[in-house]
């Protein structure tokens, strides 16, 4: 009960409009132990079934770190590693989330805190953050989707060479290779991360869901067969942005020259 109680003081949140701001709050690093794992996985599934919440941004206390990922001192004193279903961070496994999140690095993201980072849609981070996967020196492998991910979002022989040697990636290097979707002054890091999800709320819902599940789905797809993925009857947020209110609303609106009025249905 200790733990839990713990747990949910190291995640604080609040809302602003449409938007859940989930701040990791452990000093001194933000490490993350298996409780704070599955109470952001809690926060996360909450933020899922709440239909005022649009999207929803992850950050970190203070100014120096993200988070640094796998608390191993915790570890080591026999914390367990059940992370919940989310896996690590609550983020890293969980399938089932169909709402944008943005991940806003205002200090430095370390090896499960950087996993955390790439299992977010867009990463907004500090001109003085940093990036690494130090896992292979430690003795063990970023399997909390670093391998996986870090692939994906940049040339394969640079991924390589981050995840084979360690080494730290600047936010001047991550925004070339295309990992950020911005970067600002560290005081900024959070107001730029509410412009984007401001804009993102600002969208009808259903469709934002049913594109991020498009992505999802295609990802590693040819066009022709991306098409039909999206075609195959199998992606429900798809079906249903394109039979909802909203998909009549929009049109509406723009033909009579007014804001649309989203529903979420």
């Amino acid at each position: 009960m200790a733990d839990d109680q713990t747990a949910r003081e190291a995640i604080r949140s609040e809302r602003s409009g449409g938007v859940l701001i989930l701040t990791i709050d452990r000093p001194p690093a933000n490490a993350i132990d298996s409780a704070t794992s599955r109470e952001m996985g809690r926060r996360l599934a909450e933020f899922q079934d709440d239909e005022s919440l649009r999207v929803a941004i992850l950050t970190g206390a203070g100014s120096r770190f993200f988070s640094a990922g796998w608390d191993i001192k915790a570890a080591v004193a026999g914390d367990t590693d059940d992370y919940g279903v989310g896996g690590f961070g609550g983020i890293t496994e969980l399938v089932g989330l169909d709402k944008p999140v943005i991940a806003a690095l205002n200090g430095s993201a370390v090896g499960g805190g950087f996993e955390i980072a790439l299992a977010c849609d867009m990463i907004v981070a500090s001109s003085e953050a940093q990036m690494w996967l130090p896992e292979v020196r430690l003795g063990f492998v970023a399997d909390a989707g670093g391998v996986l991910r870090l692939p994906q979002r940049m040339p394969r022989s640079i991924a390589n060479e981050l995840l084979l040697t360690g080494r730290r990636m600047g936010a001047e290097e991550a925004e070339r290779w295309g990992i950020l979707s911005r970067v600002t002054e560290p005081a900024e890091v959070l107001s730029a991360a509410l412009e984007l999800a401001s804009e993102i709320a600002t969208a009808a819902p259903l469709a934002v869901q049913a594109t991020k599940a498009i992505l999802k789905a295609t990802e590693a797809l040819s066009a022709e067969d991306g098409y039909a993925a999206i075609r195959s009857g199998n992606l429900p947020q798809y079906e249903t942005a394109l039979s909802s209110d909203d998909a009549k609303e929009g049109p509406e609106a723009f033909a009579e020259g007014r804001e649309p009025i989203w529903k979420g249905r």
